[in-house]
């Protein structure tokens, strides 16, 4: 039997949990009966409910792993389409004696969303708002919402959710309710459980029912009910009179706390029993809905940034910034910065940011007005001043609202960052959540330093200052004995330290795997048995989530790195010495599940469509990384065609290299596997002929008319369907008159013309050399408007980028060998090497460097590689552009290619487009949904066609019939030209028609 101690020293029993699929010795006999209890409950939930139910090897890989250092693989996983469905899920399960785990976004940092349970993944379908109730300022969601989403709907009405976790673009309302989150503004708003009011529970032990406020009279009225809830409320309130003076005497007073269970509401004036679930890590219960309290959203903010030469001065001047009422103070520290500048898609939003910190304060103020913010600052500036506090350079007072959201876009991604680092050494959770009163803040952190020094290492260091939560994450290799036991020893001087300064280990993150066996520490051992009582009161069974918050098992157990892993080598196609090694540039994804944000930002399209967790970026790591371990699919390997499926619907957009905070560069990673799995099981005749595309446009040019009428008629719809391609497409025209055929016209022409400034070379791409040759005219217009000779090579071979794309690598380097050769005297002589299809200029740039390591020519070619847009904006910005433009504005709607916004991003198109006089907004939208010939295979296009429909359908269909919409890729033309049906122009076509001074062509047939 189990015991726990209560606050009087009698020891009460509890039941033991019965045996638990999963929890099975190694003897085959128990693994089989496992197996055929778990193939009889996937068999019951198939028949009982509407919604999905997975049992597969991949998804229980899939559903392994969350934010954290940890690694269990589940019984299974149902994704309900209604609360119905997952309260059915659950009482099957109990049935069973299966343990369960309720799941939302999966981005827990402490391994809270692991275990060997049926998993409830809510966040699929269970995500409406049930109620909105504007006079009450409260808000009935499903807890499957994500907490970005939920806030984007209630902007209309002014109101939000005010607990704001970095997390809140993928962080589901349930996982801030089991992990009691909070974030930034903690100070204003408190955390999840002093904004929750009521929820609508399902237990394991029985029953599904409402809980909420009242008074004792109300709450015993009630447990005075022959009902689960009215025995469940018995219960509770015969806990809070036998535990309520222990818990008012020893539980850790300080406000900012996710360690442990919420027992302080048991001595609270009204005792809301909805709010003990917030902590509670889904260790009671599962919580389908919740009515939560809203507040209005400020008016205007600004921002105050302060830099320090030392960490700690950073701390002492908290207490004083803190007197002066701010809404948020956030720290940043020396590594993060470094990390930030250094990370393309994050670097110019701290280029305010000077020298070399060791620690930056983000002070944060609400106002109604701007002389009210100015107010604010100029009195904290005033106070810093009195206060005599040293910084290493000027205040900087950041009023403009786009800036300030980069420094908060920085901050929140700030453990993504950290993940940038290559190697083996990873800044991992030990005492990163650490909590405690905010006078001890420079104590404590003097005393982390010294303890981190004494490990001969170093730690990142984030924070919310104002609350006195610190994210301190050391750098250690739990791929070593020697790096694990450091890990404990930390953690465990840690919690010691955060006792004496009357603090927590977690401030928001959660205990999980990584932290509940320090509970006992924290709490001491009455208030620990008084914790385990609560946890059988609500689950007696043992049920739910076992293993977080108490009767945990040691935190070296269940690593996903430990000393035992060691994935298998291979030798690639691609150079990863910049990442660190093949397996370093796959172990970069720190399950963070950044991928799952929607809405938002390209990153991940298919997962944007499908809202499946198989179609993450995090799942196509996942799925690499223990195909290599070797633990990821029975009888099977790297090669696998599991594998394969998990990888299938990546667009390689290349979105995760940059809005990934850790940089995942999955397009290399997937281009790299498809190569292996082509090798072992034969390439398909579609990826050859689609690969090498290039050659077949150049045989299908003499017969152009032909083949294009071909296209039209029914015939063509078998053909196409018999290479895999979906018959309601349409290949691009092809044209008898090749754009390099015009443009020898054209040169000749062009013959007696006076010195320029100088020469460019255009690298012409095969869409625009037997396509839509109108593009390179345009682009040679606009290039020799700007006073440059303009040359082509006529030698020019397919960039590669099709090949690749396709699993084609050794063709695409042969073709990379070949461009090089005949680009690099041009490079090596600084002359810029142009291009107008995104795709395209940009493999010079990106992948030819990997694909030729260490040739110094590659590496010339890819430094003097640009879009025309790219490069016209660099002319400008130095004031040397030289090209007059008409005056007479026009509406421009520009959808931008996805390798151009991972790679350069959209500034030097938008900022072209205003320079050229048009009246230009973005489309807002992430991937077209085309990328290249995914969206032209048949099993792809209704994913294609959802893809485009999730924002970019929407707004090119908003716009007005006067507005140009405005391309830089093909592929992004053929997608919005199909399904939308409005003409698109390549932006090199727009600039060149706001040339002020006329220009014509030598020939037109080419040009149509």
């Amino acid at each position: 039997m189990r015991s726990a101690v209560d606050g009087t020293g009698t020891e009460t029993k509890l039941p033991e949990p019965p045996p638990r699929i999963g929890a099975i010795d190694r003897e085959s006999q128990e693994q089989r009966a496992a197996k055929e209890a778990a193939r009889v409950l996937q068999a019951e939930l198939k028949a009982r409910i509407s919604g999905e139910v997975r049992f597969d090897r991949t998804a229980r890989m899939l559903y392994s792993t969350d934010a954290s250092n940890y690694q269990i693989e589940p019984i299974g996983v149902v994704i309900p389409k209604s609360q119905d469905d997952a309260i059915a899920a659950i009482e099957l399960a109990t049935s069973h004696g299966v343990p369960i785990l309720p799941r939302g976004g999966g981005s827990s940092l402490a391994g809270q969303t692991v275990g060997a349970a049926l998993v409830i993944d809510m966040s699929k379908y269970c995500n409406r708002i049930l109620e909105l109730d504007l006079e009450a300022g409260t808000a009935s969601v499903e807890t499957g919402s994500s907490l970005d989403l939920l806030n984007r709907q209630l902007k209309a009405n002014g109101l939000m959710f005010g607990p704001d976790p970095s997390s809140s673009n993928r962080a589901t309302i349930g996982g801030v309710i089991g992990n009691n989150s909070t974030g930034s503004h903690s100070i204003l708003y408190g955390m999840t459980a002093d904004n929750v009011v009521s929820a609508r529970v399902a237990l394991a032990g029985g029953g599904t029912f409402e809980l909420g406020p009242g008074t004792t009279d109300e709450l015993t009225a009630l447990a005075n009910h022959n009902d689960a809830r009215g025995r469940l409320l018995k219960n509770l309130l015969a806990f809070q009179e036998k535990h309520s003076d222990l818990i008012a005497r020893d539980f850790p007073p300080h406000w900012r706390r996710s360690t442990g269970y919420s027992m302080l509401e048991f001595v609270k004036p009204e005792f809301n029993p909805a709010r003990l679930f917030c902590s509670s890590e889904g260790t009671f219960g599962t919580v389908l809905a919740a009515t939560i309290n809203l507040v209005k959203v400020p008016t205007k903010t600004a921002l105050v940034v302060l830099q320090f030469e030392e960490l700690v001065a950073s701390m002492e001047a908290t207490p004083t910034i803190l007197a002066c009422e701010p809404s948020a103070i956030e720290l940043m520290d020396r590594m993060l910065i470094s990390l930030t500048r250094a990370q393309p898609g994050y670097a110019s939003q701290i280029a305010f940011i000077e020298g070399d910190p060791a620690g930056v304060l983000c002070v944060e103020f609400y106002g109604e007005t701007e002389a009210e913010l100015r107010r604010k600052c100029d009195h904290l500036l005033d106070q810093i001043q009195a206060a005599k506090i040293r910084l290493s350079t000027d205040p900087i007072v950041v009023l403009d609202a786009k800036q300030q959201a980069d420094v908060w876009s920085v901050r929140k991604a700030g453990l993504g960052l950290l993940y940038s680092i290559r190697g083996d050494y990873k800044p991992i959770p030990v005492i990163e959540d650490v909590s405690v009163p905010v006078e001890h803040l420079p104590e404590f952190v003097r005393a982390v330093e010294a303890m981190v020094a004494e490990y001969d290492t170093t730690a990142a260091y984030y924070a919310h200052a104002s609350a006195g939560c610190l994210h301190i994450r050391p750098l250690i290799n739990l791929k070593d004995e020697a790096g694990v036991e450091a890990m404990v020893a930390m953690a465990h001087r840690a919690a010691e330290m955060a006792h004496k300064f009357g603090g927590v280990m977690s401030g928001e993150h959660g205990d999980g795997l990584q932290r509940s066996e320090l509970n006992e520490t924290i709490f001491g051992p009455e208030l620990y048995g008084a914790m385990r009582e609560l946890k059988a009161l609500f689950d007696p069974n043992g049920l739910m989530n076992p293993g977080k918050k108490v009767d945990a098992p040691p935190m070296t157990e269940n690593l996903r790195f430990g000393p035992q892993y060691k994935p298998v080598e291979i030798k690639t196609y691609f150079d990863y010495t910049r990442e660190g090694g093949f397996h370093q540039a796959i172990e970069q994804c720190n399950g963070a599940a950044v991928c799952r944000k929607l809405k938002a930002g390209t990153m991940c399209p298919s997962y944007m469509a499908t809202r499946d967790e198989g179609d993450t970026t995090r799942a196509r790591a996942n799925a690499l990384r223990n195909a290599l371990a070797g633990r990821t699919f029975e009888n099977s390997d790297f090669t696998s065609k599991a594998t394969y499926e998990v990888m299938d619907l990546c667009l390689s957009c290349k979105a995760c290299k940059t809005e990934c905070p850790s940089s995942v560069d999955m397009a290399k990673l997937k281009m790299e596997f498809l190569a292996h799995y082509y090798d072992e099981h034969g390439m398909p005749l579609r990826n050859r002929v689609m690969g090498h595309i290039h050659t077949v446009s150049k045989l299908t040019r003499p017969i152009a008319p032909i083949a294009n009428f071909a296209m039209k008629t029914p015939l063509a719809r078998p053909m196409m369907r018999a290479m895999g391609v979906h018959p309601e497409r349409r290949l691009s025209p092809f044209q008898f008159s090749t754009f390099s055929q015009w443009f020898s016209k054209h040169a000749s022409n062009m013959a007696d013309r006076p010195p320029t400034r100088g020469k460019v070379v255009y690298f012409h791409d095969t869409f625009t050399e037997y396509n839509y040759p109108r593009i390179g005219i345009a682009a040679v217009q606009l290039l020799e408007a700007a006073g440059f000779d303009v040359l082509i090579e006529q030698r020019r071979v397919c960039c590669g980028r099709p090949m690749l794309s396709k699993g084609l690598l050794k063709d695409a380097k042969h073709a990379a060998e070949r461009n090089v050769e005949m680009l690099a005297p041009y490079a090596n002589q600084g002359i810029p090497i142009i291009g107008t299809e995104p795709s395209c200029i940009l493999t010079l740039r990106d992948e030819y460097p990997d694909l030729l390591p260490g040739d110094e020519a590659a590496a010339a070619v890819a430094t003097n590689s640009f879009m025309i847009d790219e490069y016209l904006a660099k002319l400008e910005k130095a004031g040397d552009l030289g090209i007059t433009w008409k005056r007479d504005p026009l509406p421009v709607m520009y959808h931008g290619h996805c390798h151009q916004k991972a790679l350069i991003g959209m500034g030097p198109s938008m900022a072209m487009l205003k320079t050229a006089g048009c009246v230009a907004t973005e489309s807002g939208a992430g991937c077209c949904g085309m990328a290249g010939s995914f969206g032209y295979e048949e099993e792809h296009y209704e994913v294609s066609k959802k893809i485009g429909e999730e924002r970019l359908f929407p707004a090119v269909n908003a716009t007005s019939d006067e507005t140009v919409i405005a391309v830089a890729g093909v592929s992004c033309r053929q997608q919005i030209e199909h399904f939308t049906e409005r003409s698109t122009k390549h932006i090199a076509e727009v600039l060149a028609s706001r040339i002020a001074s006329p220009w014509e062509p030598p020939t037109a047939t080419a040009a149509h």
